[in-house]
C-alpha cells in the first residue's frame, strides 16, 4: 500500500474537526436566515470574502509560510475556487433566502450523494458495500427530512434549484481538487482560493449596493463576525484538512450531520419541537457516518473501507 495514499477512515485530529465543522456549519444556517434580513446578500458574502483572506495570509505571514502560488498551478486554483468558492456561496446566499434555514441546509448537503458518484467516475475511488451504504442511509435520512416539505419546496423552486447548484458545485470542486491537488500548506491555499473566488463577488457587491457597507443592528453584524471567524477562516481551513486526510468520497460522507444540526439548531432558533421523521433522520444519518468513520475490524477487511 502507498504510504502516501489517503487512509481509508478519518484519524482522530480529523474526527476532532469533522465534529468542530458539523457544530459551527450547521448552527451557521440560521444565523445566515437572520443576517441576510439587513444586509444584501452580495454585501454579506463580499465582507466574509475579504476578512477570510485577511485572515488566512494574516496566519500565513505569522507562521512564515511562503506565499508563492507553485508554478503550473494557477488553471488548479482558478477552476477549484471556481466551484468551492464563488459557485458555493453565492448559490447558497441566495438560496436560503428563498427557503427555511434547515430544509436549505438539506438539500446542500446532498454534496455528498454526487461527490460519492464522481468520485467514483472520476478518481476511480472504488464503491465499496460500506461506502453504498453510507451513501443510502444518508440518503435515505435527508428524504425523510426533505419528504414532509415538498410542497412548500415546490412552492419555492428556485430556492431548491439554487441549493441544488451549490451542492454541485461543491462536489465537483472538491473532486477537482482531489484529482489535481494543489501543494501548498491549508492555510496559505485556502487564502488564495478565497481571494480568486471572492474578487468577482466583490465586484459586484461594490457595483450593484455600494452604500450597503455599513453598520447594522447587534444580530446580523454578530452574524458577519461568526462567518467570517468562524464559517470561512476555521470551517474552511478545516474541510480542507480533511479533504487531505481521506478520499472524496469519506470526506463528502462525513459531512451529512451538518444539515441535520441545521434542521434542529434552526428548530431551536424558530421554538419549534423536532418531529418523528428528524428523530428517524438523525439515528440514519448517524448510521451512515459510522459507516464511514469507523475503521474495519481487521486489515484484511480494510480493502472494504
Amino acid at each position: 500500500m502507498n504510504s502516501n495514499a489517503p487512509r481509508a477512515t478519518l484519524p482522530r485530529a480529523g474526527i476532532v474537526l469533522l465534529v468542530l465543522i458539523t457544530l459551527f456549519w450547521g448552527v451557521n444556517w440560521p444565523i445566515m436566515k437572520f443576517t441576510l434580513v439587513e444586509y444584501p446578500i452580495l454585501t454579506f458574502r463580499a465582507i466574509c470574502m475579504v476578512g477570510g483572506v485577511l485572515g488566512f495570509f494574516a496566519i500565513a505571514l505569522m507562521n512564515r509560510m511562503p506565499l508563492g502560488v507553485p508554478s503550473g498551478a494557477w488553471p488548479r486554483l482558478l477552476v477549484i475556487s471556481f466551484f468551492n468558492i464563488t459557485g458555493w456561496n453565492l448559490c447558497t446566499a441566495y438560496g436560503v433566502t428563498n427557503l427555511p434555514a434547515g430544509r436549505a441546509a438539506i438539500i446542500a448537503f446532498t454534496m455528498p450523494i454526487w461527490s460519492v458518484l464522481l468520485s467514483s467516475w472520476l478518481l476511480k475511488e472504488p464503491m465499496t458495500r460500506r461506502r453504498a451504504a453510507g451513501l443510502g442511509l444518508g440518503g435515505l435520512g435527508l428524504a425523510i427530512l426533505i419528504g414532509g416539505d415538498l410542497r412548500e419546496l415546490g412552492a419555492a423552486p428556485v430556492g431548491a434549484m439554487l441549493m441544488l447548484g451549490a451542492a454541485m458545485s461543491w462536489a465537483i470542486g472538491t473532486v477537482v481538487m482531489k484529482r489535481y491537488p494543489l501543494r501548498m500548506p491549508t492555510v496559505v491555499m485556502t487564502g488564495w482560493l478565497m481571494l480568486i473566488g471572492g474578487l468577482p463577488i466583490v465586484v459586484a457587491a461594490a457595483w450593484v449596493a455600494p452604500d450597503s457597507f455599513h453598520a447594522h443592528s447587534f444580530w446580523p453584524n454578530f452574524g458577519v463576525v461568526y462567518n467570517v471567524l468562524i464559517s470561512f477562516i476555521f470551517c474552511y481551513w478545516a474541510w480542507f484538512r480533511i479533504l487531505n486526510m481521506v478520499p472524496a468520497a469519506v470526506a463528502s460522507l462525513s459531512t451529512l450531520m451538518i444539515p441535520v444540526v441545521g434542521v434542529f439548531s434552526g428548530m431551536l432558533v424558530l421554538g419549534e419541537i423536532p418531529q418523528w421523521n428528524d428523530i428517524v433522520a438523525l439515528l440514519l444519518v448517524m448510521a451512515a457516518l459510522a459507516t464511514v468513520l469507523i475503521a474495519a475490524p481487521t486489515p484484511a477487511r480494510a480493502a472494504d473501507a
